[in-house]
């Protein structure tokens, strides 16, 4: 040890001032310099008996006291201010000695502007640094160099550094000398150290010094020196260099591992460019150093690995595109600087922890798309795993994490890349994920019974800055997905638009100056990807994760799963690839798993150790190499199994190791059982290599195996534990090894967690450094190395269904628990930014998620627990509703509740009393109460807040309850009400502008959303008015705002709108509270009003749609003050704005429709006194722009015809539509081209339709049909003078009017208006109908609900008749159907219809006379014919059903029955069905027989009347109508049994009989005269047709039906020749034989009238006739004076010929 060295004692700072005052005794000048010697030696003596032990915390030197240390530096300050060359030089080296180790400390600052408490520290620092200073005037180079050096280290030596860094590297970037360079920024560079420098104004002065030194240097011209050589450069650059030089030969040996990587040592370029390489190497170098074993506590090494990272931090923070654009620079990053971080991770240093956080940040934002695989090393490494550390974490390593993930959080695209990069490549981690799950964690603090570090002030701190974080990160989603959104304005990728995202991202990150790498140059190691690429790689992600965890629990399952969805195949070989290969595998699995018995297994387990390659390894390195990637199974069995195909594959790749294979699996179980033996801390007795050798004699086929081999076998075994990778010298917890092994990052905690807790900078685990360098190597092949850029804003749909959970839990339990402004600020934030995000992605369950949650801290619904932070959120629902409102949907329900509910409370706050009292009390009650407004004090003092209402308001209840408090039963407490009124006040904050402006916005809403609000607040609005408590109207006013706010969209939209509103009104009117629907029927007249004051063009249909809830309420509601509400309602519109209506028309009338068939007489007249005015007054706007109108007014007039309450309504109304036909007739209605009727305006009768009706091409002939159609349903009106008025308007209308009908509509009139009057409905018992169409002749005039009186029937066919002979020409066609009309009425069985049909058909006939053809004479026979055929069809059937009543003494053959006697027959001799039978029967048979004379008389009247017109072939038709009436009653009264049974129950009836006979006769004598008089009128066509055959015929049937009634008696003659007697006849013979005289007269001069050649030719046939008339006994002198002049005058003479 020299003597210099043992100068000044043994403190610190004796050792470093000794040696520079012996120098300085030695330089000075003894005379020019005595005092200072003097000085110098007293100080060498103080310094002999001084020690470190005094501490004094205000000397400026370290270890000495005050007095100490100015003593001690008095000399220094004598030699600075000696200006001698030789005495400053070392005085100059001793204080950068004392700079340098830290022994001189204080502020550096003038004495006027220090405290009296450091006023000998600062004055003597500032002595020193002041004397340094003068120094530098000596002009010596040495001098100024020691001056420089000193300035440096005592001033702002880091921040002159620091600047330096920033000169290189400028000039390094732009490859000039000649550049500008930037200022470093003090403060940023003390950030993390240094902490003291920043509490004083050292900054400041440090900070002026760079300041000047870079102004005086930026007016210097500065050479290139591109071409120069290193030993050209200047000294201070050259010693920088040599400096970083010798520095990198000293580290040389220690970082081997730098040249695992790629060589770095690219040459070529500029000089510059290449010292900043090798600078930057250098400095990287120099952070890795590491203290070794002999001196762990190198303070100095410490420092100056503080001081690199800080200035790689400074050249990081600096960097211009070099590093981006150049590779040589980003392999040196990659290499260097990403080594650093790995080595220096396990230091628990807090500087060099935040140093690290704030490089890793800097590489984040710059290179990320280069460096993705370390990226993805470094984010668990650093952040995750202090972040996912909640219960014993570092406070200040947690802050800083949070802090950087707060800064990070807040540019978008690192978010947003993270996810992409990370989160969606099957290779990486989830980083995205466990940063918002860590988070989570940490917001929700440790679980409750845990135990932690923290204290309770540290754990509010890092739940609020970790929701700060979660709601930046949403912040930021939403401000990229409106950027992206800007940029191209739709959803579809944007691959195709990098630059312009590029562009945009950069002035997006504007405000730190820097941007994404990527964008920079995204040629690197990036290619744009669509949304849906990355949504399929994710799924793949999760499902493949989803199976590695079920094989971690269950492998055959696992495995099942993956096979199943194809993410490993099924092949033996590639499950055992995926066991191999894949990170995330728990090895005991895998170990079980191979170890299993069955087949599959079994062959996985075969083809795994066939994947391995033994040749030319020892068996231990073998077996070692095969053990490391899964963990032997516990049972003996399986390890058998797996240890026997490893023997069998090492011998197969080392086919000269052993005898045979059976060798090799002894010995692996053998080294097995020693590894065991060997590491388990459980066997006391440990296995010595004799033993070991020992139990392995003779297994290589009987023969030893060498001793050596086994021996070193053993020590290999002993000394290195065969394990796994994964194995870690630190503990962890079970789920955080889980999960980390999951994500393949074992190795890499491992390599943090390594002999952290001893906290020596000891350097990190070289194996595992190479291990991770491996992972890079490996990675760079697959997908992870491709760096992905999204611009699709629906990524950021995945992003949300991660971490939307997690975020909703964070803000939800923060505002819940705690009361702090900030905190739940920054919730409320993170609500409304991730509502923003989430409705504006259409992600309905998460947006409504989130809506409902904030809308729950309102605490609307329980205000009596309200505090400012519920009000805050209410403050942002408004926000929401105004920012967000074009995308909520449905989420418009919360917030339009939360809005009424404030409106409920600010009421109750002004003492205005409940809209309930509206609805309960009378208009006058009201506008007395709304008078006198009520305080809190005075409800509180009256007890207003008792009411039951109120009370359920004060105790509250949940969110979900429409009314809150329902059920909660007594009275609430004065502190529940003074509780209630304090936070009613807080409600103050918002007032009716914010309230008022969420409706006034909607205006602002586009089209979805205005129907979204709408169909919400009609929902709030219900519930409001359905309230059992108290029902209130804000929502349904503010429906009415909106509605007039929104008036002015297209009507597309407002269409839609009003639908949800028509609904609604439609809803709430039929409310069964009647004070809650009048409301809202006022409140839509209200609307209505306004509505129609708006222009409505032609042929549009809105107004007829915004009236119909009046329609639809009005038809369906059971309220008869409702329903007159709404007549008065539409009474005041229409009034009002008769002008303006248009379309609304139509539901004008259809509410007067409804309210014409109302059962309240008031609500009737009332609408008639509108429609009087309506069309005396208005009727030309009805048809104004739509002529339809004009059958909706018709068909309303219809209905009040019907009207039963009063006479004259129904009167008036057909008046009415008596002046609807003058309008309609004079043209009147306006033609819009296409005036026919649709489909919902044909009106069908009985179900049919003439659908030529409505294709008329007659102007108006639509309109006519409604008109006329009315009035003849109302022809069925039971009041008469109804009918006949409505018969006689009907008439008159067609006979006024018909002259402007077509031909085809008339046909229309007819089928629909006319013949319904007249056969409504039909009795298919009586008729037999031949088809199925419609026939006007199927009727019976028996209309439903009527009875016509004979006088109807005469007016109603007088009527027909008139119109059809007025207008026979156009209506001709019709004559069937009016033929059957006429018939009808004939064959109707009232005697006065039927004198009305017959007459109807003799006046038509006789009116149209000669106008009728031939085919139409013929028509109305064959009508006459038809209808007596149709007749007896069904009269036969009425007949049939007295076959089965059995009367006593009625024989079943004819001939017992006229010999069976007129016995008297009772009641009882029939049964009341059978009686009620009979009765139907006999008064049918009366009926039909009266038809059927009618017919042969009309017959015969017709003939007389018009013989002279009609043909042969009609007359035919006559003929024939006759004969088969004739043959008809023939066989009626043939049928003597039905006629007696007919005859017994008149009887007992006391009915008159059944004129049979009468009928017989009638026919038969109109029918021979019929024949008598065609043979007199027309003796040709009589030839012609052969009439004189027929009369004989006829006179034939005639003589043998009379001589049949004496059958009887003949028959027994015949029988019984013995008796010569006539027998008598009974009454009722004799009755029929008398009124059968007449007829047989008649035949007999019928056959007298033939003349003298046709009567001999006849005779023959009919004179046996005549002699049976002779012999009989029973003629009367009449026939028999007959008799005698057919003999005398016509037989006689043929005799006497």
């Amino acid at each position: 040890m020299s003597a210099s060295q043992t100068l000044g004692g043994s403190s610190r700072c004796g050792r470093a001032i000794g040696p520079s005052l012996d120098k300085i005794v030695k330089n000075a000048a003894w005379r020019k310099h005595s005092h200072l010697v003097s000085a110098c030696k007293s100080t060498l003596d103080k310094l002999e008996s001084l020690s470190d032990s005094s501490s004094d915390p205000i000397s400026p030197v370290f270890g000495l006291s005050s007095a100490d240390a100015e003593f001690v530096l008095q000399p220094l300050l004598l030699a600075l201010d000696s200006a001698y060359p030789k005495v400053v030089e070392p005085a100059l080296e001793c204080a950068f000695k004392l700079f340098s180790l830290g022994l001189i400390r204080g502020e550096v600052d003038r004495p006027d502007n220090i405290n009296s408490s450091t006023t000998s520290q600062s004055t003597i620092v500032f002595k020193m640094i002041e004397g340094v200073c003068k120094s530098g005037g000596l002009g010596e180079e040495m001098i100024e160099l020691g001056v420089l050096r000193v300035l440096l280290l005592a001033i702002c030596a880091k921040s002159v550094l620091a600047q330096i860094m920033v000169i290189v590297f400028s000039r390094v970037d732009e490859d000039s000398m000649d550049i500008y360079i930037g200022r470093v920024s003090v403060s940023e560079l003390l950030e993390f150290t240094d902490k003291n420098l920043n509490e004083g104004s050292s900054i400041q002065f440090c900070q002026n010094f760079i300041n000047e030194v870079m102004e005086v240097s930026e007016g210097v011209p500065v050479p290139n020196f591109r071409l120069w050589s290193p030993s050209s450069s200047t000294e201070l650059q050259s010693g920088h260099v040599s400096a970083f030089k010798s520095a990198e030969e000293k580290t040389d040996g220690d970082d081997s591992e730098l040249n695992n990587g790629a060589g770095t040592e690219i040459h070529g370029g500029s000089k510059i460019r290449e010292d900043g390489f090798l600078l930057f190497k250098n400095i990287c170098k120099l952070s890795m150093k590491f203290s070794s074993h002999q001196y762990p506590d190198d303070r100095i090494l410490l420092r100056g690995k503080i001081l690199s990272l800080e200035l790689l931090k400074v050249v990081m923070d600096n960097g211009g595109s070099i590093w981006y654009s150049n590779e040589r620079f980003l392999n040196v990053v990659k290499q260097y600087l990403c080594l650093s971080l790995i080595k220096n991770s396990a230091l628990s240093t807090m500087a060099i922890f935040q140093l690290q956080c704030s490089i890793f940040m800097n590489l984040l934002s710059k290179f990320r798309s280069g460096l993705k695989s370390e990226i993805g090393i470094f984010f668990p490494m650093l952040i995750l795993r202090v972040l996912e550390n909640v219960l014993q974490p570092s406070f200040l390593q947690k802050m800083t994490v949070l802090n950087l993930l707060d800064k990070m959080s807040k540019d978008s695209q690192i978010i947003i890349d993270i996810f992409v990069n990370y989160d969606c490549d099957v290779d990486a981690p989830n980083i995205f994920e466990r940063i918002v799950n860590g988070l989570l964690k940490t917001a929700l603090g440790p679980p409750t019974g845990s135990t932690t570090t923290l204290s309770p002030v540290q754990d509010i701190t890092f739940r609020h800055e970790s929701v700060k974080c979660l709601a930046s990160i949403i912040k930021s989603m939403g401000a990229w997905m409106d950027q992206q959104l800007r940029i191209g304005d739709s959803y579809l990728p944007k691959s195709s638009e990098s630059d312009v995202a590029t562009e945009n991202h950069l002035a997006l990150n504007g405000e730190e100056g820097n941007a994404s790498d990527f964008e920079l140059h995204p040629e690197v190691h990036s290619e744009l990807s669509d949304a849906a690429t990355l949504e399929q790689r994710r799924a793949y992600k999760i499902e493949l994760q989803k199976g590695i965890s079920l094989f971690n629990r269950k492998p055959s399952k696992g495995i099942e799963f993956l096979t199943s969805t194809e993410k490993v195949g099924g092949a033996p070989e590639e499950v055992a690839s995926f066991l191999k290969n894949t990170t995330g595998l728990n090895e005991t699995m895998i170990g079980e798993y191979l170890g299993e018995r069955e087949e599959f297994p079994l062959k996985v387990m075969h083809a795994y150790v066939d994947s391995f390659n033994f040749n030319g390894m020892d068996f231990g390195e073998a077996i070692r190499f095969f053990l490391r990637g899964f963990r032997l199974p516990g049972e003996a069995q399986k390890i058998d199994r797996i240890m026997e195909k490893f023997a069998e594959r090492y011998c197969k790749c080392n086919p000269s190791s052993f005898t045979s294979a059976d060798t090799a699996y002894v010995l692996a179980y053998s080294v097995i059982m020693l590894n065991t033996d060997a590491h388990n801390s459980m066997v006391k007795d440990k296995m010595t290599k004799a033993d070991f050798i020992r139990n392995n004699r003779g297994i290589d086929d009987g023969k030893d195996l060498p001793e050596e081999y086994l021996g070193v076998l053993y020590d290999q075994i002993v000394k290195n534990e065969i394990k796994m990778n994964a194995d870690s010298s630190a503990p962890q917890s079970k789920q955080a090894h889980s999960f980390n092994r999951l994500l393949g990052l074992d190795g890499i905690l491992n390599l943090v967690n390594w002999k952290q807790n001893e906290e020596k900078a000891m350097g990190a685990n070289g194996l595992l450094i190479m291990q991770i360098q491996e992972q890079f190597k490996a990675k760079s092949g697959k997908s992870e190395s491709v760096y992905h850029v999204v611009t699709d804003v629906s990524i950021l749909r995945f992003m949300v269904e991660v971490c939307w959970g997690p975020m909703l839990a964070a803000f939800s339990v923060t505002l819940g628990q705690s009361d702090d402004r900030v905190a739940t600020s920054q919730c409320l934030q993170g609500f409304r930014h991730a509502v923003h995000v989430t409705a504006m992605m259409g992600m309905q369950t998460q947006r409504d998620a989130f809506v409902t949650s904030v809308a729950k801290f309102t605490y609307l619904h329980c205000a009596a627990d309200m505090k400012q932070k519920n009000v805050d959120a209410v403050k942002a629902v408004i926000s929401i509703a105004i920012e967000d409102g074009n995308y909520l949907q449905e989420a418009w329900e919360h917030i339009l509740t939360c809005l009424s509910r404030i409106e409920h409370l600010q009421l109750l706050g002004e003492g205005a009393p409940s809209d309930a009292s509206f609805f309960s009390a009378s208009i006058a009650e009201t506008e007395e109460k709304t008078s006198k407004t009520l305080g809190l004090s005075t409800l509180k003092k009256r007890g207003t807040f008792q009411n039951p209402a109120m009370v359920a308001v004060v105790r509250g209840g949940s969110y979900d309850s429409t009314t809150v408090g329902v059920n909660n039963s007594g009275l609430v407490t004065l502190e529940q009400i003074n509780n209630f009124i304090s936070n009613l006040n807080l409600l103050d904050q918002i007032g009716n502008f914010e309230l008022n402006h969420v409706f006034a916005h909607s205006q602002r809403l586009n089209s979805e959303a205005i129907v979204a609000f709408v169909k919400a607040l009609c929902k709030v609005s219900i519930s409001e008015l359905h309230s059992p408590t108290d029902p209130r109207v804000f929502s349904l006013t503010k429906l009415v705002e909106i509605a007039h706010y929104n008036m002015n969209r297209i009507r597309l939209v407002w269409s839609r709108i009003w639908s949800v509103l028509s609904d609604f009104f439609v809803s709430v009117g039929l409310s069964e509270n009647l004070s809650v629907a009048i409301f809202v029927m006022d409140s839509l007249r209200q609307l209505a009003m306004k509505f129609l004051e708006r222009e409505e063009l032609a042929n549009y249909n809105f107004q007829n749609e915004f009236l119909r809830p009046f329609v639809i309420v009005m038809q369906k509601s059971s309220s008869a003050e409702i329903r007159e509400l709404i007549v008065r309602c539409i009474s005041q519109m229409v009034l009002g704005r008769v002008s303006n209506v248009k379309s609304g028309w139509r539901s004008v009338f259809m509410v007067f429709t409804a309210a014409a068939a109302d059962e309240r007489k008031n609500i009737v007249l009332l609408a008639f006194d509108t429609m009087e005015k309506i069309v005396w007054e208005y009727f030309p706007y009805i048809t104004e722009t739509e002529t339809l109108t004009f059958t909706d007014c018709v068909k309303c007039l219809v209905t009040f015809t019907t009207s039963r309450f009063n006479s004259d309504v129904s009167l008036n109304a057909i008046a009415f539509l008596r002046f609807c036909a003058v309008k309609l007739a004079d043209g009147g209605l306006v033609c819009n081209g296409d005036n026919s009727l649709d489909a919902s305006s044909i009106v069908e009768v009985n179900n049919v339709s003439d659908v030529n009706a409505f294709n008329d091409k007659d102007d108006h002939a639509s309109f006519w049909i409604p008109l006329l159609l009315g009035l003849s349903r109302l022809t069925r009106d039971p009041r008469s003078a109804i009918r006949k008025s409505s018969l006689e308007v009907l008439f008159n209308i067609l006979k006024d009017h018909g002259h402007l009908f077509s031909y085809s509509f008339w046909t229309s009139i007819f089928n629909i208006v006319i013949f319904p009057i007249y056969n409504s409905g039909y009795d298919k018992r009586d008729i037999n109908m031949h088809d199925d169409q419609y026939s006007p002749a199927s009727g019976s005039l028996h209309p439903e609900g009527s009875t016509w009186d004979s006088e109807t029937y005469a007016v109603a066919a007088e009527f027909l008749i008139d119109i059809f002979v007025r207008f026979f020409n156009m209506v001709r066609s019709q004559l069937p159907g009016l033929l059957s009309v006429l018939t009808g009425f004939i064959s109707n069985p009232v005697q006065g219809p039927a004198s009305t049909g017959v007459a109807g058909l003799i006046r038509l006939t006789g009116d149209l006379g000669s106008r009728l053809s031939e085919a139409e004479w013929r028509v109305i026979f064959l009508a006459l014919k038809e209808a007596a055929t149709l007749a007896v069809h069904g009269f036969a059937k009425v007949l049939r059903t007295m076959d089965d009543i059995e009367v006593p003494y009625i024989s079943h053959t004819s001939a017992e029955v006229e010999r069976s006697s007129d016995h008297e027959l009772t009641n009882d001799d029939f049964d009341d069905d059978n009686l009620h039978t009979a009765a139907y029967v006999v008064s049918r048979t009366k009926s039909h027989i009266a038809m059927q004379l009618l017919i042969v008389q009309a017959v015969h009247d017709l003939y007389k009347m018009h013989q002279q017109t009609l043909s042969a072939a009609n007359i035919t038709i006559l003929l024939e109508i006759f004969f088969s009436v004739a043959v008809h009653a023939n066989q009626l009264n043939s049928e003597r049994v039905l006629v007696k049974k007919l005859q017994k129950a008149c009887s007992i009836l006391e009915l008159s009989d059944p004129p049979t006979v009468h009928f017989e006769n009638e026919s038969y004598q109109n029918y021979l005269y019929f024949l008598q008089n065609l043979l007199v009128d027309n003796p040709s066509v009589s030839d012609e047709m052969g009439i004189e055959p027929k009369l004989v015929a006829l006179c034939e049937n005639i003589l043998q039906i009379y001589l049949n009634c004496t059958d009887s008696v003949r028959q027994q003659a015949v029988i019984q020749p013995v008796l010569h007697w006539i027998l008598p006849f009974g009454s009722a013979k004799k009755e029929e034989m008398a009124s059968r005289t007449s007829l047989v007269i008649s035949a007999l001069q019928g056959l007298t009238s033939l003349k003298g050649n046709s009567f001999r030719r006849y005779v023959p046939r009919f004179f046996p006739l005549l002699v049976d008339l002779v012999r009989s006994g029973h003629t009367s002198t009449d026939v028999q004076r007959a008799l005698s002049h057919i003999f005398q005058s016509c037989i006689g003479p043929i005799i006497v010929e």
